[in-house]
């Protein structure tokens, strides 16, 4: 028998920019949506400057997801990252994204430039996981 979808809202994460659930999951795969810098205490407050602090409030408002439904970064099996500026922040945004993962334990990834993203955020990234088991 099939496990039933779950659509995880966590608390304490980010409130989505628009609607959809932070993650869902099905069979042990857990898709988690695509996080924006933005404060998960106030997602009134202006964004991060820079694509460097930006991309570090993305991966924490990640972590906090994977978190809220008992997972780590160690179970990221994929991540997709959004750009707006392509060719000006991609490799500060690699040095920022690669920090927070052990060496030689780096998802499959890709990277796309974009026109625009919410609330003219710099970068986003969305990640695939799977649960262990």
């Amino acid at each position: 028998m099939t496990e039933p979808t779950q659509f995880w809202m966590i608390e304490g994460a980010p409130t989505p920019v628009g609607p959809f659930s932070h993650a869902t999951e099905s069979g042990g795969w857990v898709f988690v949506t695509g996080q924006m810098p933005t404060s998960p205490d106030d997602d009134t407050a202006p964004l991060p400057e820079g694509v460097a602090a930006q991309t570090k409030r993305v991966m924490d408002n990640l972590v906090l997801v994977l978190k809220g439904i008992g997972l780590g970064l160690e179970h990221v099996v994929s991540a997709r990252i959004f750009l707006t500026e392509f060719k000006r922040d991609y490799a500060t945004m690699n040095a920022v994204y690669a920090a927070h993962f052990p060496p030689g334990r780096l998802p499959a990834r890709t990277c796309v430039g974009v026109t625009g993203l919410a609330r003219d955020a710099l970068v986003e990234i969305d990640f695939i996981a799977r649960r262990p088991g």
